[in-house]
């Protein structure tokens, strides 16, 4: 029994030992986390909180929405002691509640997906030591994006690895290698920079579809007699013509997953390494067990302790795959697939380095494996996203194409002053292996979906102190506009406005406000305004979900923040309405649990999920009808999310509901992710749908926010 728990239970017999029951009290983490909330106020009521503070803030959060959900479960505690628990850790809460108040930008650090830095990971290890409790294992952070790898990581060797590198120490090389490897004869592309040249034959798709031309399949039953939809056939078939390099971009639903691991089988690219993100490894487990069942899969949990070191198919998510490169380099893989490609987008993070490291080892001692890039959403904000996609794949470097492709391009006979040039590279790149199918061309029975804009009024106290918070917002934008125009010379004051107004300023203004850290931001800032919007929406959006549950059947409702899955969730639970919920900090025991409840039990009408954290790897088709709580920052996640519902075995039309907050920055937002979402229609489909320009929303938010304030003061 927990510490918690023993606090309890002895605090019900108050009445037979008063003063053991006082002592007692202090036993166990809440009231660790009651001296540590005290002291954060007591700062906040001084002044600005310090990094410090603001570090056991986010600890004490994290700690009690933890301890929280224990002691929701805690099947051993009466009725009586799991209250009383309760109403200590709402009473830390309300402290923290009236800490965020003082400083909004305390706001940021609840979020489902706020980073938690090693020092906030340190202290919930003191801090949990503190309470006499053991903390649990936690897995290697993840380098903040744009970071070099750290420069010491914790390596590990399971020992079913060491048995299978002694069981084999030696690897067949490759006597073929030399005389497979293409050299091509460089002549007018010697000395041209291709790489800025063949993403902007992208941007000019001239209408053109990025497909790989793929041959009719012969076979749509795999060797162990699962049938195959036909555009699942043909890139089984374009494997067994000898095709290994795949960017596998068909729309979320499609079924990317048992295509690669097919694609491994028919190129008996085995063993296979697969990197996913954490959410999806044990579904890929299942779905190698189901397509390829004569390829054992493994798992691998932290340190691997537990893995089958002579398995055909090692699974490897991104947080744990720093501690394990080294024997995964060594192991003579003749395959890789990374699912979910665009976590590796920014070359500089971490996990891009670990697995562009990997995919260089793996080349290295075979000319031709089977490299696979999985995305729905390739392009998430630019058309950059590529280019470490194509890294991995092997058809560029850092600087140039590599031999294959280079080939393809001098065969053009062109270069980029020729206007030719574009589409004709365009092409190389994709016959080196683009596939995008989308739903409407591949998939007759699934039916379309649509998006449906649900424009709510925030006409109460926290609607007007929103729009309040926006004002507040604009006018220190204003302000810092106003301090640049008047530190310039009067000369130079008029010389860059356009219709009064200088655009460039106005966004590098937005730009310095997003770049702002949290400790010198004053003030309301887009984030916590964003998240204040989303908060109030809550009851609303919980309410239509509640209207669809009882006329339609089952609604999956998601979520950015833990505090709007909260509010949500106690609606439903006064409306009598039973949900099943999908975070974040669940262990895959529960979150399996909670999804096998909503999908199998006819009772359960919703399922309250995280955006980040249940976007991918769920299949919840089992409802047609989508509710969005809170708008996401990219067309790329809002569409993962509604492919969670509209995807293969959908037997209805799909809706998703998007809760708009009136008349606040919400609407500008919601109209940039869909102006987003032409981004990777022109790349790859072939619209001609104009792309906006690539800049983050949040900059873009602001731009429009600052814009319309100036023009107001102008009138």
């Amino acid at each position: 029994m927990s510490g918690q728990t023993k606090s309890a239970t002895r605090g019900n017999r108050a009445n037979r030992r008063p003063k053991r029951a006082r002592r007692l009290d202090n036993e166990g983490i809440i009231p660790v986390l009651a001296r540590a909330v005290r002291e954060i106020e007591s700062e906040a009521q001084r002044g600005r909180v310090s990094p410090s503070a603001r570090t056991r803030f986010q600890v004490v959060a994290l700690l009690v929405r933890e301890e929280r959900a224990r002691v929701k479960a805690d099947a051993e505690a009466t009725e009586a002691q799991r209250a009383e628990q309760l109403k200590r850790l709402d009473g830390v809460a309300t402290i923290l509640a009236k800490t965020a108040a003082r400083d909004t930008s305390l706001l940021m650090l609840l979020a489902e997906d706020a980073e938690v830095s090693d020092a906030a990971r340190a202290l919930r290890r003191k801090m949990i030591a503190q309470a006499g409790l053991e903390a649990p294992e936690e897995e290697t952070p993840e380098a903040p994006e744009g970071e070099a790898p750290a420069v010491t990581e914790r390596r590990v060797v399971p020992q079913t690895v060491l048995a299978r590198q002694l069981a084999n120490p030696f690897q067949a090389p490759d006597f073929d290698a030399v005389a497979k490897r293409i050299e091509p004869k460089t002549h007018r592309l010697a000395n041209w920079e291709l790489i800025g040249p063949l993403l902007r034959s992208f941007e000019l798709a001239n209408g053109a579809p990025a497909c790989l031309e793929m041959p009719d399949p012969k076979l749509r039953r795999t060797r162990d007699g699962l049938e195959m939809m036909r555009h699942q056939a043909q890139l089984v078939a374009s494997v067994q013509e000898g095709h290994r390099t795949f960017l596998l971009a068909d729309e979320p639903g499609l079924g990317k997953t048992a295509q690669a691991l097919l694609a491994a089988q028919a190129a008996d690219a085995y063993p296979l390494l697969v990197v996913v993100p954490n959410v999806v490894k044990t579904n890929w487990a299942r779905e190698a067990k189901m397509w390829t069942p004569r390829h054992k899969a493994t798992v691998i949990h932290g340190d691997g302790n537990d893995i089958d070191g002579f398995a055909d198919i090692v699974i490897v998510n991104y947080e744990v795959l720093d501690r394990h490169v080294g024997w995964i380099g060594d192991l003579g893989f003749k395959g890789m697939v990374v699912d979910e490609a665009h976590f590796i987008k920014n070359r500089k993070s971490q996990r891009s380095q670990h697995v562009l490291q990997l995919a260089d080892r793996i080349r290295a001692r075979h000319v031709r494996p089977l490299m696979m890039a999985l995305t729905g959403t390739p392009l998430i904000n630019d058309i950059e996203d590529f280019t470490s996609i194509w890294q991995f794949l092997g058809w560029i470097d850092e600087q140039k194409p590599m031999p294959e492709l280079m080939a393809r391009l001098e065969e053009t006979g062109l270069t980029p002053e020729d206007k030719a040039f574009y589409p004709a590279a365009r092409r190389a790149v994709v016959d080196m292996g683009i596939v995008r199918r989308r739903k409407v061309d591949v998939a007759a029975d699934i039916p379309a979906r649509r998006i449906a804009d649900i424009p709510v009024e925030l006409d109460d106290e926290a609607g007007r102190s929103i729009r309040e918070a926006e004002r507040e917002l604009a006018r220190r934008l204003v302000e810092r506009y106003d301090r640049v125009i008047a530190a310039r010379k009067p000369e130079h004051r008029a010389a860059s406005l356009v219709d009064g107004i200088d655009e460039e300023l106005v966004r590098r203004v937005a730009e310095w406000e997003r770049d702002e850290t949290d400790d010198n931001a004053a003030g309301e800032n887009v984030f916590s305004m964003i998240r204040r919007i989303g908060t109030a929406k809550a009851p609303l959006a919980a309410d239509y979900a509640t209207q669809l549950a009882r006329s339609v059947g089952k609604v999956v409702l998601f979520a950015k923040h833990v505090d709007v899955m909260d509010t949500c969730e106690e609606i439903f639970q006064r409306r009598g309405i039973r949900y099943a919920s999908i975070r974040g900090n669940q262990t895959p025991k529960v979150r399996e649990k909670n999804i096998d409840a909503f999908v199998n039990d006819p009772d359960v009408a919703v399922v309250v999920c995280s955006l980040t954290a249940a976007g991918v790897g769920l299949n919840l088709q089992v409802a047609s009808n989508v509710v969005l709580a809170e708008l996401s920052w990219t067309d790329a996640e809002q569409t993962q999310a509604i492919d969670r519902v509209h995807r293969i075995g959908q037997e209805e039309p799909v809706t998703a509901w998007r809760i708009i907050a009136a008349q606040t920055i919400d609407t500008r937002i919601a109209e940039l992710i869909d102006s987003k979402a032409g981004l990777a229609a022109r790349a790859l489909d072939g619209s001609d749908e104009e792309v906006t320009a690539s800049a983050d929303i949040q900059v873009e938010a602001m731009v429009a926010l600052l814009t319309n304030a100036l023009r107001a003061r102008g009138r």
